[in-house]
């Protein structure tokens, strides 16, 4: 009776995760048919032929220079971001994780309120210009250098990880620095892997804050461009000089400026994604 039930429960599962699978793809195949049509008017699914196909739409993404240069500061702002949030939260979790801290519980109460309270965004933005960071990626990548709660993850695995394997180092001579870098961090790929991702994914897909503290073009990120392009239609952003004969591939374009913004993010999950289902002390047991 116990196995009969679980087989139920697990084809529920199967029928509720295959649905959202569906919902899922059918949207971003149906992005992707249309970035290959030539001619988007009135398009249905039924008129799709090989006549029809054409890759005009990517030409024109990549012959766009604000497509181009928005790929290359989103490129810039992830890289930056992933390695100056890493390094910040791993110097900031690993001596929060010692209860030998003094006043470790004030500075992680301190960073916890942070999570509930901030400063605003004026205030921000006056200390942000006051700082001569505006127009600058250095905007962008300073003002979220740590988040708290993936502090906090960070912490709580160091904490979990066992103190004998620090007090065998201390044994051979080992000083705090060449304990974290040589010993805790190759046992915490799990964890810094996917606050490695969840920062490179959230930096790649910001748009809000470009758009305050970045006016000229030629330094917009990728998703600033792409709303431009798909939500206000702007045809400057392609850099048409004329919207006469766009109205058939307006749509592709936007179409393929999706694909070509979505893409490159998707390609990471393949190659951080089994650090997620890894132990927490991965490593640690084995040597």
């Amino acid at each position: 009776m116990g196995k009969k039930r679980m087989y139920t429960f697990d084809y529920i599962n199967y029928c509720i995760l295959t649905l959202l699978m569906i919902s899922t793809l059918l949207p971003f195949l149906y992005i992707v048919i249309v970035s290959f049509m030539r001619d988007t008017m009135n398009i249905r699914f039924q008129s799709i032929n090989i006549n029809n196909l054409s890759i005009a739409a990517y030409k024109r993404v990549f012959e766009s220079k604000f497509i181009v240069s928005g790929a290359r500061m989103s490129v810039m702002r992830t890289l930056l971001g992933v390695a100056f949030t890493l390094f910040c939260t791993i110097m900031t979790a690993y001596p929060l994780s010692k209860k030998r801290l003094p006043g470790r519980l004030i500075y992680t109460s301190i960073m916890v309120f942070t999570m509930f309270f901030s400063g605003g965004l004026i205030p921000t933005y006056i200390l942000i210009k006051n700082l001569k960071l505006l127009d600058t990626i250095w905007s962008l990548v300073l003002p979220g250098l740590i988040s708290t709660y993936n502090m906090l993850l960070m912490r709580n695995f160091f904490m979990a990880i066992p103190e004998s394997l620090e007090e065998s180092a201390k044994l051979d001579g080992a000083n705090d620095f060449i304990i974290l870098f040589r010993i805790i961090l190759p046992v915490s790929v799990p964890i810094i892997a996917t606050v490695a991702l969840w920062t490179a994914v959230g930096h790649w897909n910001a748009w809000f804050d470009c758009m305050i503290y970045i006016t000229e073009s030629s330094k917009l990120v990728l998703q600033v461009v792409l709303r431009r392009i798909v939500l206000e239609g702007s045809l400057e952003m392609m850099e048409y000089d004329s919207p006469e004969g766009v109205a058939s591939n307006l749509e592709a374009i936007k179409s393929a400026t999706v694909v070509v913004t979505t893409v490159p993010i998707i390609m990471v999950y393949p190659f951080v994604q089994k650090y997620f289902i890894q132990g927490i002390m991965l490593g640690s047991l084995k040597g």
